[in-house]
Parts: structure tokens; C-alpha cells; sequence
């Protein structure tokens, strides 16, 4: 049985990616609705971004990738080798890092633009 090169990386590394992306962003979605007053609507907003966001995310934002890491692998190959696709998934890995750092030890508050600050 042979192992579609293309399925792994989708699900071992562009996915999970993804959805630490998400994460992200639901953290961010949760630091913005503190400015709701009412708890319900509070509530009901965040569930509704996070619904919409985990949709985007599995059906634009993850195909998009596997898209652009097939397009660098195909150029790549006939250019350099896979270097393309190495340093792809470097930049990727190294944003979500660097986004995570950021979340972890400043907060939400750190990875927002300055105008959607609370």
C-alpha cells in the first residue's frame, strides 16, 4: 500500500498547523468578546465566530495550503530540489511558533492590531 506523499503532509503537518491557527484566532475571538456586557450574547457570539472560523478553516484555509505546498513542490522539483517546500513549511512552522510565543507569555492583547485592543 502505497502512502500518498500529498496526504501525509495535509494531515501531519498543514492541518494540525491549521488548527493551531484557529486556536489563535479563538483566543482572540475570546479576548474581543470581553468587551460584551451581556454573558449570553457574550456567549452565543463566540460560539458563532468559532463555528464560522473551524468552517474557514477546514474547508479554505487548509485546502489553500496543501494548494500552495503542492504548487512549491511541483516548482521546486523541476528548479532545486524540494527547498522550496522545506522552507515553506519552515516560515509556516516558524509564524505558528513565533503567534504561540506571543499568546503565551504577553496575551491576546499582543497579536492583535493595535486598533482592535480592548
Amino acid at each position: 500500500m502505497a502512502i500518498n506523499k500529498n496526504k501525509v503532509v495535509r494531515n501531519f503537518y498543514i492541518l494540525p498547523c491549521c488548527l493551531l491557527l484557529l486556536n489563535l484566532v479563538n483566543s482572540v475571538v475570546s479576548y474581543k468578546a470581553g468587551v460584551i456586557a451581556d454573558p449570553f450574547l457574550r456567549t452565543a457570539v463566540v460560539i458563532l465566530l468559532v463555528l464560522f472560523g473551524s468552517s474557514l478553516t477546514a474547508f479554505v484555509v487548509a485546502p489553500a495550503l496543501t494548494a500552495a505546498v503542492r504548487l512549491l513542490h511541483q516548482s521546486s522539483r523541476r528548479g532545486a530540489g524540494e527547498l522550496g517546500e522545506i522552507l515553506f513549511f519552515l516560515v509556516l512552522g516558524g509564524v505558528v511558533f513565533w503567534l504561540y510565543y506571543r499568546l503565551s507569555f504577553h496575551g491576546a492583547v499582543s497579536i492583535v492590531p493595535p486598533g482592535w485592543r480592548n
